[in-house]
């Protein structure tokens, strides 16, 4: 028996993520090899309600589904792209080139969680058969649509399967994740650091002892236990870290109020006090049942020596090592955090041109960038923080 094809399913393009019963959705993120709670209904919706991810920011949804006897096979987050922001995988060097040759970029078609640079499933399927006519589905859309391009981030490596034509072309990235596996092992922060070399361990103690002898104290909060006033306070330092670097933040107040009511159990958030008034607040997503950590937002109200480092790393990395937790990861880009424990890894979106001569261009361009990448990481390898370990 043959597999299905596109022609078998009913195909949806649905421009409001509410449209698709969360159940159903939810039910298939939970059969991916690489499932994100990022990628759970409730998030995604709550991006839209608050107007975060919406057409008048540039994100335009055109969620598309596959549907065989009024069952849900196959979905994913697709978005009309008015620009490159919030998406962690730049082209805006792509974009710059098409404008210099007279011709339109934008719009550009997108497959992602907006503002979440987390690797995982973005291609949802019951099966492979139905991952690829998705992926060909989303592809015959962009042709249709006539739009410049086609672009799936930070996807799992099933996804990249299904995207196996030479109409796809792939581009690696790097990012830095805490393992505890690759780290030895440790079950607390006293036994990660006796696991580095000796100066990153010393360069560690200086950097916390800094925070600790400026008077810092940490409050964790995890669930519904962050209330009202502690979300407040957090989204005035992740606003005013914003503001500092003069610029506007990607999410509304609304969008953490659904958090708190939809996806509570899924966020911990460390307040950092001195004299006995918060002064800085770290947010992170928890994913209890694949036992990962996810550092996500943070603000500051005053400048404190290392304490970015603190909130946003040794923190997070004590709680992960206190609950069991085997998986940290410290967000896009940061070379700095390999001195702090999170090793290498290498992520992969991919992208489809319409313009032939751009296609070319690109591809020869991603792989002279994909050994560069394979270059840095083997450097970077060299600088493995735990090479010492046991």
């Amino acid at each position: 028996m043959s597999e299905p094809s596109v022609n078998d399913y009913v195909i949806r393009i649905d421009d409001d993520p509410s449209a698709l019963d969360a159940e159903c959705w939810n039910a298939l993120l939970d059969l991916q090899a690489n499932p994100s709670v990022f990628m759970r209904h409730e998030y995604l919706a709550a991006l839209h309600q608050a107007g975060s991810a919406v057409g008048r920011t540039g994100w335009t949804p055109r969620f598309v589904s596959l549907w065989r006897h009024h069952e849900l096979c196959a979905a994913a987050p697709m978005y009309l792209k008015g620009h490159s922001y919030g998406e962690y995988v730049f082209d805006w060097a792509w974009a710059d080139a098409y404008q210099r040759h007279g011709l339109e970029y934008y719009p550009k078609l997108l497959i992602a969680v907006p503002f979440t640079p987390v690797p995982g499933s973005r291609l949802l399927a019951r099966d492979s058969a139905a991952r690829a006519a998705l992926a060909a589905t989303a592809l015959a859309h962009a042709r249709d649509a006539q739009v410049s391009s086609l672009h799936v981030l930070f996807h799992d490596e099933a996804d990249r399967a299904a995207m196996s034509s030479a109409a796809w072309m792939t581009r690696q990235g790097v990012q830095f994740h805490w393992d505890r596996s690759s780290s030895g092992e440790p079950r607390s922060f006293d036994e990660l650091l006796r696991c580095m070399q000796r100066d990153k361990r010393k360069k560690i103690l200086q950097e916390r002892r800094k925070v600790a002898d400026a008077g810092v104290e940490f409050r964790t909060l995890q669930g519904r236990d962050i209330d009202d006033g502690a979300w407040d306070f957090f989204y005035r330092c992740y606003v005013n870290t914003y503001r500092e670097h003069r610029s506007t933040p990607y999410l509304s107040r609304g969008f953490f109020q659904r958090m708190a009511q939809s996806m509570p159990e899924h966020w911990l958030l460390f307040v950092a006090h001195r004299g006995g008034e918060p002064i800085a607040a770290s947010l992170i997503a928890l994913d209890a049942a694949r036992q990962s950590a996810y550092g996500r937002y943070w603000g500051a109200l005053e400048h404190v020596d290392c304490l970015h480092f603190e909130a946003c790393y040794y923190q997070p990395l004590q709680w992960c090592l206190a609950h069991g937790y085997r998986r940290f990861e410290g967000g896009a880009q940061g070379e700095h955090k390999m001195a702090r424990g999170l090793l290498p890894v290498r992520t992969q979106s991919s992208h489809w041109l319409a313009h032939p001569a751009f296609a070319e261009a690109v591809d020869q361009y991603l792989r002279e960038e994909g050994r560069g990448i394979e270059a840095y990481v083997g450097e970077l390898t060299e600088r493995d923080p735990f090479r010492t370990r046991g």
